[in-house]
């Protein structure tokens, strides 16, 4: 498996240009090839890179080095992939994709919905994921550089360059980086039904090969932060089988 892994890495397309401050990244995988594989790969494109091959380890590195980007193995012994990933949500929105040998749906939901920022099916290719990586760091910082500014619709005030939203009652909200951009999209188009497609190419940015299935994990995280009743949704409304709305005047 790495040596397939280690000669595709000369078919990528290109390299990235290194940093002046380069992106610090975390790989968490019990699986030694593995790790050297993608810490080579990253290490090539211009990050720094640090390592962990259990979930002890990711947890203290998460508080010691603040990395920009965590690639977290799901099937680990002892702390697995997912505890991880819900006890650094506690605390951290620091980008997560999970890697795992699990590339059903359900699996891909779960794994979304514990709090990851994308999910990535083993084996892969080296270009996908370097692919990914370029993607989620990018949707991290382009806020700002994409004309995201604050926010104010019914009460709801988004700042979405930080991840904080301000409640109509005064409750302050951590978002993810997806969480915000989602939300700023529906807010900005109040009232207006998005389509599936139009949230992934507002949201995610790029060509994402995403399903309704994952929309919705992100949707009942949203709802569980804003709503006051999230099973009984007033302003994050479902269009079945069209997509969704933020309905600024409820009933």
């Amino acid at each position: 498996m790495f040596s397939q892994w280690y000669n595709a890495m000369f078919e990528l397309p290109f390299k990235a240009t290194p940093e002046k401050n380069p992106m610090l990244i975390l790989v968490v995988d019990d699986d030694p090839p593995s790790v050297k594989m993608i810490a080579f790969l990253l290490r090539e494109e211009g990050y720094d890179v640090i390592t962990a091959s259990n979930g002890r380890e990711a947890l203290r590195l998460v508080e010691e080095r603040a990395p920009d980007l965590i690639i977290l193995d799901i099937m680990m012994p002892h702390i697995d992939g997912l505890e991880v990933c819900r006890r650094i949500r506690e605390r951290s929105d620091v980008p997560i994709i999970f890697l795992s040998a699990k590339g059903e749906t359900s699996d891909r939901v779960l794994g979304l919905d514990m709090g990851a920022d994308d999910y990535l099916a083993k084996p892969f290719e080296p270009a996908e994921l370097l692919a990914r990586v370029r993607a989620v760091l990018r949707r991290t910082e382009s806020a700002t550089a994409v004309g995201m500014t604050k926010i104010n619709v019914a009460g709801f005030q988004l700042d979405p360059t930080i991840g904080r939203l301000i409640l109509p009652s005064g409750k302050i909200v951590d978002l993810s980086p997806i969480e915000s951009r989602m939300l700023y999209t529906l807010m900005r188009h109040a009232g207006r039904t998005l389509t599936h497609n139009q949230l992934f190419d507002h949201v995610w940015g790029y060509d994402h090969y995403g399903t309704t299935n994952e929309l919705a994990v992100y949707m009942r995280r949203l709802r569980r932060k804003i709503e006051p009743d999230p099973d009984n949704p007033r302003y994050l409304l479902t269009e079945r089988g069209v997509g969704y709305r933020f309905e600024p005047n409820p009933d």
